[in-house]
Parts: C-alpha cells; structure tokens; sequence
C-alpha cells in the first residue's frame, strides 16, 4: 500500500477517465494513501520511457499530462488554499494557517490524516522579491519541520529539527530568477525552480495536555517579505495574478494544457533539465504562458490530445494500482531525476506533499501475516521484539484507517493512534505486543490497544520520524499483523 503524510483540507482528487478513490498521502506509507490493490486492474498502455523522443502528437499529450498531473494537484490545492476567504480552508499569501489539534473520526475533509503533528500552511508568492522564514529554538522532545515545494511538488530545502537543528534561526526562500545578496542574519537559502511555492510545517504535539504549548510555539513562526527583513525599501509589486478557477473536467482532461501552460510562466527559465521536454511539448502547444483553445485546434491534434490525455490517466492508474511503496517517490530534483511518472505523478496521486525518506517513511498493511485482507470483524496483534522496533529517531507512531474512505475510526476510548509517545507496556525483553480489534482485549492490555472498526476493511500505517538508513532503503518491513480470532 502506498500513502504519504499530507493531512490538509485538499479537495478530494477523482480520475476523469476511470474511477479512482482519494487519498491524500503516506510514504507507505502515511499519511493519505490509497492502498495497492484498490485500483482497476484494467490493463492501460505504460508512458514513455524517460527521455523518450517522439513526435507523435498522442504519445506527446500522454507524457505531457503525466507530467502535469503533480502540478495540477498541487494548483487544486493553492486555489482552495488562496483564492476564496470564506473556504473553510482558506490560507491566502504570505502568512501562516496554524492547526492545533489532533483529527478525530469527525474530520472528513481529508484521508489518511496524519494524527501526529498538526500542520502549518503557507503559500509564498517570490516573484517581486525573496521571503524570510524565522522560527525559534525547539525545547527538548519537540519536533518541527518546514517542507518547501515549487509549483510541480519538487521539495526545494528543509528548515526544522533534523535538517537545520534546534536553534532559532532565519532562512531565505528565493524563486529562480533571485541573484541578490544575502543579507547578514540569514541562516540559509533555500532556492525554488517555480515563484509559487507552499511551505507545509509540521510540529509534533504530545497529546492533547500539549496544546497550549503547541500553540505557543507555532505562533513564533515568522514569515516576512526580505525587504522587511533587512529593512530595505521594498521592491516594486509583482503584478496581481488572476487564477484560472479549478475545474475537474477541464483541468485532467484534455484541457489540462491551458492549465499546465498558466503554471509553466511561473518557472521560468526553463530549467535545464528540462529543456528537450519543453521542446517536445510544444509540438502540441505547451509553452509557458500561451494560450490555448483545444477547439481551435485540427480535428487530427484534438483526437490526439484528448487521446493522450486519457492514456495517460490510464497508465497513471495503472502503475499507481502496481505501486507498493513510497520509498524514493518524493524529494528534490536531484533525488527525483527524470522520472515524471513514478517520483512525481505517482507521488501526487498516492500521497502528495509526502516526506522525503530522510524526513519521515511511512509503511502500512492492509492484509495480515497470511494475505488476506484486514477486517474488523477479526483480532489481530502486532509483535515486536526490541530489535523489531520502528527505527525514528524522534519518535513513530501506528494509525487506524477505515476502508475505502481512510478516515479515522469512531471508538469508545477515542483513540485513533499508538505510539513511542503513549503509554504503552512492553515486556520485560524490551518487546513490543499491540491488540488491533474492536473490542477491549482487557483491562491489562488496554495501553496497548488499536481500536479497529466493528467490521469491515481497515489498514494501518506506521510512521517513522527521522527513521534510520536502513528504513529508508526499505529494510525496515512492514510489522505483521497475526490474526488470533
């Protein structure tokens, strides 16, 4: 199964061209996922080997939109998250959106929500000028990070915990035509190939006794225009953007150019690594910034657009139903390369805005130790021995998900996820037993109960912050769950 650590009021994704369930992302994962074996099993066509040349026009359309697909996903959020006050999801430029609470079975915004560290949102616009992150010093057992991603869900730099430390600081986040200096007080640059860029923070919070002091530090999260920060007159306004409104049918059909061409003006210059892309693309009439009508187009470039582009959703959920993991499937430009359909799409459509592994690997199961599928209706343990534990260096944690909908399970005790951070029981070797069933496996096991549904399919998903080398080559397995009843 494979599923990322996004938790935020995205809009639900649905495929145009086939069915789909949403899901918003683990690194298998966790965090919002589908798991594997959920998708159709209809056969579709494979995309086109990276680095492929071809001229024709349908094969083109097929790469193309699998290269937009990320970036379409993301815009689907930046619109919900800017362009409407009265969204309850509603963010806007240049300003933090704090969370401060754990999700509970009534959050149904989202899927596979990540119940351990309550978000911090931000969208930054860097075309007019450079912005300032400052946040503070973390006490001991707090955990932070700050995730930048451009436009097409590349993460561009770390601020937090394990990336920059634990002291106070500020870091400068530029777009890709900034050459200025960097001004002293200035931590770290953090350099973005797209002007939008969001910002999603994550801090750790320890239970619900936390709250006050998770909010305390949140609120000393800083974001500021460079000009502000260095006490400099301002640069002249970037001119106002108007957005093209979010449309479903137009936006991952065969329309998806005009939207693909309104977010390529935003990174520019082109990078070099995707130069012979672009100049492949515009054989159909991608280019940054023109416009395009699919109606004014020949008969013969429609068909084919409009076939390409439903290849591509196909072979998009072809090899999302194929995809087992999330190891490797997000991170930088560098750590990326150039595969567009399993370290981007892929990683958008099974759960994007995940962690790169080095920040947090997400595993689930959604079968047990036989194969056969989780369900409510059955108990099942988990154990660990003390070498079995999971891996983090800051700490982990086991969430239950209902199936299909991956929302967190209503239960008598209210508790919807286990971890390093609870109060659980080991044995005397250092070993590690957790009760997944419905019902109470007794009052000396309680500590170490995982409330599952009363029936019906569920998963769980383990998730390692700061997780070792070896998890994140994916040497650490998915925990077994045994079925005893």
């Amino acid at each position: 199964m494979l599923q990322s650590d996004m938790s935020q009021a995205a809009p639900t994704r649905r495929w145009l061209f086939g069915s789909a369930a949403a899901f918003g992302g683990v690194a298998l994962l966790a965090g919002c996922g589908r798991q594997s074996g959920e998708a159709d099993k209809a056969k579709a066509p494979t995309t086109l080997p990276t680095g492929a040349v071809a001229d024709d026009p349908r094969a083109i359309a097929k790469e193309a939109w699998i290269y937009a697909y990320p970036g379409l996903m993301n815009f689907q959020t930046l619109v919900t998250q800017t362009q409407d006050p009265k969204n309850p999801a509603y963010v806007g430029f240049g300003k933090f959106r704090n969370y401060s609470q754990f999700f509970t079975p009534a959050n149904r915004d989202i899927v596979t929500p990540n119940n351990d560290t309550p978000y911090s949102w931000a969208w930054l616009d860097l075309r007019a000028e450079p912005w300032v992150l400052s946040v503070p010093a973390a006490p001991e057992g707090r955990y932070y990070v700050h995730q930048f991603m451009d436009l097409f869900t590349q993460i561009f730099g770390y601020v937090g915990v394990r990336a920059t430390g634990s002291e106070a600081g500020s870091y400068l986040i530029a777009g890709p035509r900034w050459t200025g200096a960097t001004p002293p007080g200035i931590k770290g640059v953090l350099k973005s190939e797209s002007d939008l860029v969001v910002d999603l923070g994550r801090t750790s919070m320890s239970g619900p006794q936390d709250q006050a002091a998770l909010k305390a530090f949140q609120a000393q999260y800083k974001l500021q225009p460079l000009s502000a920060f260095a006490k400099t007159a301002p640069p002249p306004p970037a001119p106002p953007i108007s957005f093209p409104p979010w449309n479903k049918e137009r936006a991952l059909g065969p329309d998806f150019i005009s939207y693909l061409n309104f977010l390529l003006q935003f990174t520019q210059p082109t990078p070099a690594a995707e130069t012979a892309l672009m100049a492949r693309f515009a054989k159909i009439g991608i280019g940054p910034g023109k416009p395009f009508d699919l109606a004014a187009q020949t008969p013969e470039m429609r068909e084919a657009i409009v076939a390409g582009a439903k290849d591509g959703a196909a072979a998009l959920e072809a090899q999302v139903a194929k995809t087992t993991s999330s190891l490797g499937l997000f991170g930088s430009r560098e750590q990326l390369g150039p595969d567009y359909m399993m370290k981007r799409a892929v990683a958008a459509a099974t759960g994007i805005y995940g962690n790169a592994a080095e920040e947090a690997v997400y595993v689930g199961a959604h079968s047990d130790a036989s194969g056969q599928p989780l369900d409510g209706a059955n108990r099942y343990e988990v154990h660990l021995t003390k070498d079995q534990l999971p891996p983090a260096s800051y700490f982990w944690s086991a969430t239950m998900y209902n199936l299909p909908d991956r929302l967190l399970v209503e239960n008598p005790i209210k508790r919807y996820s286990l971890g390093d951070r609870s109060k659980l029981k080991y044995g005397p070797d250092g070993s590690l037993t957790l009760y997944i069933q419905a019902t109470s496996p007794g009052p000396n096991k309680e500590s170490n109960w995982l409330p599952s549904p009363a029936k019906g399919p569920f998963n769980v998903v383990f998730r390692l912050y700061g997780p070792s080398v070896a998890a994140q080559q994916g040497k650490w397995p998915t925990p077994a769950l045994t079925k005893v009843g």
